[in-house]
C-alpha cells in the first residue's frame, strides 16, 4: 500500500454453521442467497450499521451457476436489509475465494476509494455441487497438456514428495476431530455463528453438523485410500512424472476420513478504514497487516500456501516466529502437515480449533470463516497475530495476516 493509505480494519465477523453438503444435510433446503442475505441482515443488526453505510459487497463463490449464479453478490445484498443501497459483485478464485474476497475488500479500504466494505463467500454445496460450472480445467487436452491431475492426487503427490505418511495423515485428521470437538464444546464458535433461520422463524442449523468426535486413528485406518484406483489404474498418477519424474509411485495416502468435508455455509466481515468505524460508532477488532497471493505449480497443486505465506510476511515486515496463530485449510491432511514441516512449527499453532476435516470446506465461504476463527481465538487466548492460507485449485496460495487491536 502507499504510505498513505489508511489502516485496514477488521469491525466485525459472522458466519453460519456448517451443514453436511448432502441432500439429507440440515442447509440443503436453504437456498444459498438466503444463507448469505441472513448473515448481512446479522452484521446489520450487531452494527447498527444504516441501510446505505456500506460501499460494496465482495462475495467469493466457487461454483457459479443454478442457485449461485446470477451474481449472488447483489442478489443477497437485495434480499438483505442493505437493499437497494448495496451494490455486490461475486469473484471466483478457487477455494481461496472467501479469503480473497476480503483481501480485495482491504484493497478497495486501503487505496482510500471504499470506507466500508463486506465481503466473505457462499457456498452451497448440497444444492450446487463441485464442478458442475464445467470449465477449462476439465478439458482433455489442458489435462494432458499441463499434466493436470485431481486434486485428491495432488494431495498425495504431496504427501509422497514431502515423506508424509498414512499414518500421519490419519493421527492429524483424528486430533483435528478432536479439537473441533473440544472448541465447540466449550463454545468457541459462539461469538461468530449465527444459527440459520427460516422463513418462518424456525432455526433450521445453529451449531456445526459435520464434525465426529468419536473418530480415531485407529478407526481412521481401517478406510480404504480414496485416490488409489483412480491414479493407478486411469494413468493419473503416470501424468505426474511431466514434472516430477523422480517420483516412481505416488503413495495414496487420503480418504473421505483425511479430507476436507463437503459442506454448506456461508460467512461475511465487515472492512473499513479508522474514520468510517468512528463515523458509524463501531470497534475495531483487527488490522489486516500484510495480504498475499501467489501462483504454484499446478501438477503439485495444494503446495500454494508456503510461498503465498512467504510473501505475505515479508509485506509485513515479520518472520514466522512473530505469528501467534495459523489457520491453514486442511483441504486435505497433507497440506497442513507440509506447512508444519515447511516452517519447522509444531501444531500447538495450527489450527488450535481444529479445520475442514472436521469443520467441512464450504469452498467460496472457507477462507472468510478462518479469518473469522483466527480472530475470536486471538481475543479469547490474548494473542496478538494470526496468519490464515489456503491452498487453491490450478496452482495459486493465498495467505492474509491480522493483527489485534
Amino acid at each position: 500500500m502507499p504510505a498513505q493509505a489508511p489502516d485496514v480494519w477488521v469491525y466485525d465477523s459472522v458466519r453460519t454453521p456448517r451443514g453436511r453438503g448432502k441432500d439429507n444435510g440440515s442447509l440443503y433446503t436453504t437456498r444459498p442467497v438466503r444463507l448469505l442475505a441472513g448473515l448481512l441482515d446479522g452484521v446489520k443488526a450487531r452494527t447498527g450499521l444504516a441501510a446505505d453505510a456500506v460501499d460494496d459487497l465482495v462475495i467469493g463463490c466457487v461454483t457459479q451457476v443454478s442457485d449461485q449464479g446470477a451474481c449472488i453478490a447483489r442478489t443477497a445484498a437485495l434480499l438483505s436489509g442493505f437493499g437497494l443501497h448495496l451494490p455486490g459483485v461475486t469473484l471466483n478464485r478457487f477455494c481461496g475465494s472467501g479469503l480473497e474476497a476480503i483481501n480485495h475488500a482491504a484493497a478497495m479500504v486501503g487505496s482510500g476509494l471504499h470506507d466500508l466494505v463486506l465481503a466473505g463467500g457462499v457456498e452451497s454445496m448440497s444444492r450446487v455441487p463441485m464442478g458442475s460450472d464445467g470449465g477449462a480445467l476439465f478439458d482433455p487436452d489442458l489435462v494432458l497438456d499441463v499434466g493436470i491431475v485431481p486434486q485428491g492426487i495432488s494431495a498425495d503427490l504431496l504427501a509422497t514428495l514431502r515423506g508424509i505418511t498414512r499414518e500421519d495423515a490419519d493421527r492429524f485428521a483424528a486430533e483435528s476431530q478432536r479439537r473441533a470437538a473440544a472448541a465447540m464444546a466449550a463454545g468457541a464458535f459462539s461469538r461468530s455463528v449465527q444459527p440459520v433461520i427460516d422463513e418462518n422463524g424456525q432455526v433450521v442449523l445453529a451449531v456445526d453438523e459435520l464434525p465426529r468426535p468419536d473418530t480415531t486413528a485407529e478407526k481412521l485406518a481401517k478406510l480404504n485410500p480414496s485416490f488409489a484406483m483412480m491414479g493407478e489404474q486411469f494413468g493419473l498418477d503416470a501424468l505426474t512424472r511431466k514434472v516430477y519424474p523422480q517420483v516412481e509411485r505416488v503413495n495414496h495416502i487420503h480418504h473421505a476420513g483425511n479430507s476436507s468435508g463437503i459442506v454448506d455455509g456461508a460467512a461475511v466481515a465487515l472492512i473499513g478504514h479508522r474514520e468510517a468505524g468512528e463515523r458509524h460508532g463501531l470497534k475495531p477488532r483487527a488490522r489486516i497487516r500484510a495480504v498475499a497471493t501467489v501462483g504454484d505449480e499446478p501438477v503439485l497443486m495444494l503446495a500454494g500456501p508456503m510461498p503465498a505465506t512467504e510473501r505475505a510476511l515479508k509485506k509485513a515486515g515479520m518472520s514466522i516466529g512473530d505469528i501467534d496463530l495459523f489457520e491453514v485449510n486442511e483441504a486435505f491432511a497433507a497440506v497442513p502437515l507440509a506447512f508444519m514441516q515447511h516452517f519447522n512449527l509444531d501444531d500447538s499453532r495450527v489450527n488450535v480449533h481444529g479445520g475442514a476435516i472436521a469443520l467441512g470446506h464450504p469452498l467460496g465461504a472457507t477462507g472468510a470463516m478462518l479469518l473469522g476463527t483466527a480472530l475470536d481465538t486471538l481475543e479469547d487466548r490474548g494473542l496478538s497475530t494470526a496468519l490464515i492460507t489456503l491452498c487453491i485449485g490450478g496452482g495459486m496460495g493465498v495467505a492474509t495476516i491480522i493483527e489485534r487491536v
